[in-house]
C-alpha cells in the first residue's frame, strides 16, 4: 500500500517575531496578528461553504504569542505578587481576543518590562485557532451549511482540541517538554476561548460586558433588588449602563426593556458597567456547588479583581437569629466538585483586604461597630455540602463534624466559590445571611421566608455593593494577595 500523500495546508503569510519595549505597541501587534488570522479562517470558511465543496486542502491559522527571555535572577521586588517570572528562562503565552483583553495585557506586559528590563517578543505560535473560536459567538459554524459539505469540517479546519484545553497551569500540574518555554500566563488561548464561549451560553451575556468586581448569589430576590439599584445608579450617572441577559443595554435616559428574554439562561448575569470594566457583575448561580464551580471556571479567564458570595445559609448556633450575617474566614469543603483539582487538605485562607472590606461595609450599612456589631454578625467557619436535604439524614454524625470544625453556618456554594478563587488566583470572600436554623427547629417555610427576604435582601445587597466599592479603590497589586501564589508562578496575574 502506498503511503498517503500529505494534506496541503493553506495559511496566511508568516508574521515574523519582533521585540518590543513599548507595552502598547506589543499589544497592538497581538491585536493585528489575531485579527488577520481569524479573518483568514472566516473568509476561508465562507468560501468553502459557498462552493459546497473543498479541494482537500486544510486551512490553518495560529494564535499570536507573547514571550520574554530572562537570563538573571536580578532584583525583583519581593512584595510583588505578579508581574515577574520566578527564575531565569524563556516564558511564553498564547493569546486570544487581545482586543477584549487589551487593558489587561497592556498592564501585564508593562510590569514585565519594568521589572525585568528586557524586551518582550510577539509573534505567531504553532497552536492552531479552532474555526469555532475564530467567530466571536461560534454560531457561524453550525447548521445546514456544514451538513451540505462533502467532507467533514475537521478535515478542512482545525476544531476545538480538548487535549490542549485544560487547567494544568493553574492546578500546578503542568509539565512542559524539554526546551519548551515555561507558561507566562495562567491560561492558554484555547482554554480562554472555551470559557468565553461558555460564558455566553450560561449567562446570555457577552464576555465584553463582564466587570472586574463580581457578586454571586443563589436567589432571584437579589437580582430583582440589584436591577432596581442599578437603574437608579445609571440614571444618576454613577455607572454607564446596565446590561441584562440577551445583551439588553440600558443607559441613562433609556426606557428599561419591557420584557425579559424569551428563554432565561441557566445562570443569568447582570452587569453594572463602568469604564475600564471597573463596574459590578451579578450572577445568579442558583443552588448547588456544580453551578458554582462551572461559572467560576469560566469567569476566571477574564481575570477579575475579586468575587464575593452573597447568599443564604443555615445558622448552626442557637445564639444566631434569622437575618444575622456570617463572614466566612474558613471553610469545610464537602462540596466534592473540586476534589480532583484542589484536594480538600489544601487550606483556603481568609484574605485580609476582603475580610476588612466586608466588615467595614456591614458596619456602615447596619450602623453598628465594635462590640455592637457582634449582635448581628459572626466571623467563623462555613461548611459547604452537596446534599440540599442533609437534614433528612441521621443527625448525630454531621452535627459532630460541624461542632468539631467550629462551623457556624452551612450552605451549598460558598466553599466552592472561595476554593476556585484560591485555585485561579482570584481574590474571594463570603458574606452569608442566616435564613433558617434547621438544627433548632426553625425551618425555611414559605411564609417565614417571604417576610425574611423582604426585610433582609436590600440591606445584604447594599453591604455587598459597598464592599466592592471599598475594594475598587485599592490598587490591584495590593488586592491580589501573595497568599494566592505558588512556588513557580506564572508572571501574568
Amino acid at each position: 500500500m502506498s503511503p498517503q500523500s500529505p494534506v496541503s495546508v493553506l495559511t496566511p503569510p508568516s508574521w515574523p517575531t519582533e521585540a518590543f519595549r513599548d507595552p502598547d505597541a506589543a499589544v497592538q501587534r497581538l491585536v493585528d496578528i489575531y485579527a488577520r488570522n481569524t479573518a483568514f479562517l472566516c473568509a476561508a470558511f465562507r468560501s468553502v461553504v459557498a462552493a459546497r465543496a473543498a479541494d482537500g486542502r486544510r486551512h490553518r491559522a495560529c494564535y499570536p504569542f507573547v514571550r520574554i527571555r530572562v537570563d538573571t535572577y536580578g532584583s525583583v521586588d519581593t512584595r510583588l505578587s505578579y508581574g515577574h517570572v520566578a527564575e531565569p528562562g524563556v516564558y511564553q503565552a498564547t493569546v486570544t481576543q487581545p482586543e477584549l483583553f487589551r487593558a489587561y495585557l497592556t498592564e501585564q506586559v508593562r510590569l514585565l518590562l519594568r521589572n525585568h528590563g528586557v524586551a518582550v517578543e510577539v509573534g505567531e505560535s504553532e497552536v492552531p485557532i479552532a474555526l469555532h473560536f475564530a467567530f466571536p459567538d461560534g454560531t457561524y459554524v453550525e447548521g445546514e451549511d456544514i451538513e451540505a459539505l462533502e467532507r467533514p469540517l475537521r478535515d478542512l479546519f482545525d476544531t476545538p482540541d480538548l487535549a490542549i484545553t485544560d487547567d494544568a497551569i493553574v492546578n500546578g500540574t503542568h509539565a512542559g517538554r524539554p526546551g519548551e518555554p515555561e507558561p507566562l500566563a495562567p491560561f492558554t488561548a484555547p482554554r480562554i476561548d472555551y470559557s468565553l464561549h461558555r460564558l455566553q451560553h450560561y449567562t446570555a451575556t457577552a464576555p465584553v460586558h463582564f466587570q472586574n468586581y463580581v457578586l454571586f448569589t443563589n436567589y432571584q430576590f437579589y437580582v430583582d433588588e440589584f436591577c432596581l439599584r442599578a437603574r437608579a445608579l445609571v440614571a444618576n450617572g454613577e455607572y454607564d449602563a446596565l446590561v441584562e441577559p440577551g445583551n439588553r443595554i440600558t443607559r441613562a435616559g433609556d426606557t428599561p426593556p419591557a420584557e425579559p428574554v424569551t428563554r432565561m439562561p441557566q445562570m443569568p448575569a447582570y452587569h453594572l458597567v463602568r469604564d475600564g470594566h471597573a463596574g459590578i457583575t451579578l450572577v445568579n448561580i442558583g443552588v448547588g456547588p456544580s453551578n458554582a464551580k462551572t461559572i467560576t471556571d469560566h469567569i476566571a479567564v477574564l481575570r477579575p479583581h475579586v468575587w464575593l458570595m452573597l447568599g443564604h445559609c443555615a445558622g448552626l448556633r442557637a445564639s444566631q437569629r434569622l437575618g444575622d450575617y456570617v463572614l466566612a474566614h474558613g471553610y469545610v469543603r464537602e462540596d466534592h466538585v473540586l476534589d480532583g483539582d484542589l484536594p480538600t487538605w489544601v487550606p483556603i485562607p481568609p484574605l485580609a483586604e476582603v475580610q476588612v472590606a466586608l466588615e467595614q461595609a456591614v458596619e456602615e450599612v447596619a450602623g453598628l461597630s465594635g462590640w455592637d456589631l457582634k449582635r448581628i454578625m459572626r466571623t467563623g467557619t462555613v461548611a459547604t455540602i452537596d446534599n440540599r436535604n442533609w437534614e433528612l439524614r441521621e443527625q448525630q454524625e454531621p452535627v459532630r463534624r460541624f461542632s468539631q470544625s467550629r462551623a457556624i453556618a452551612l450552605d451549598m456554594e460558598s466553599a466552592t466559590i472561595a476554593a476556585n478563587g484560591f485555585r485561579f488566583r482570584v481574590p474571594y470572600g463570603t458574606l452569608l445571611c442566616v435564613s433558617d436554623k434547621p438544627l433548632h427547629g426553625e425551618l425555611k417555610l414559605p411564609g417565614m421566608a417571604s417576610a425574611f427576604y423582604r426585610m433582609q435582601v436590600a440591606q445584604h445587597l447594599d453591604i455587598g455593593l459597598r464592599a466592592l466599592e471599598i475594594l475598587g479603590k485599592m490598587p490591584p497589586e495590593r488586592l491580589h494577595s501573595r497568599k494566592l501564589r505558588s512556588f513557580l508562578e506564572s508572571a501574568f496575574q
